[in-house]
């Protein structure tokens, strides 16, 4: 099943790499920041010559990402890998801004209307409402 997603660059981790029966290998893992709402950070992994890609990459620049998600057993444990097969830098695109979120929670509140001892206009006396 593959996927795709935006989101700015946040930070490319240390390269790892190895041997196995295949022969080399080399992974980087890359966290990125989706553009929503709600951003969520996600760390995906990019393998063998797309580790390249990320060399020409800075923390925020904006990426469209293709991946997978593999999941595989070993030792009766589960580990689930996000891999991004395509990256691609997205240039002269406007992201919508989500709105900060202290908006909520420290908007002040309208003044409060004090009664004046004198009212420039009183009501009129003979208000015949029954409250």
């Amino acid at each position: 099943m593959d996927h795709t997603i935006n989101g700015k660059l946040v930070k490319v981790l240390e390269p790892q790499s190895g041997t196995s029966a295949r022969g080399n290998w080399k992974k980087q893992s890359f966290i990125i920041e989706t553009i929503e709402t709600y951003p969520k950070k996600i760390c995906l992994i990019a393998w063998n010559e797309r580790t390249e890609i990320l060399k020409e990459l800075t923390p925020g620049d904006e990426l469209k990402i293709s991946f997978s998600i593999e999941s595989r057993e070993y030792n009766e444990r589960w580990y689930t890998d996000v891999r991004a097969y395509e990256i691609t830098k997205v240039s002269g695109a406007s992201a919508p801004i989500a709105p900060p979120t202290e908006q909520y929670y420290l908007s002040e509140r309208p003044p409060i209307a004090q009664p004046d001892a004198s009212p420039s206009n009183p009501a009129p006396i003979d208000d015949d409402l029954p409250f």
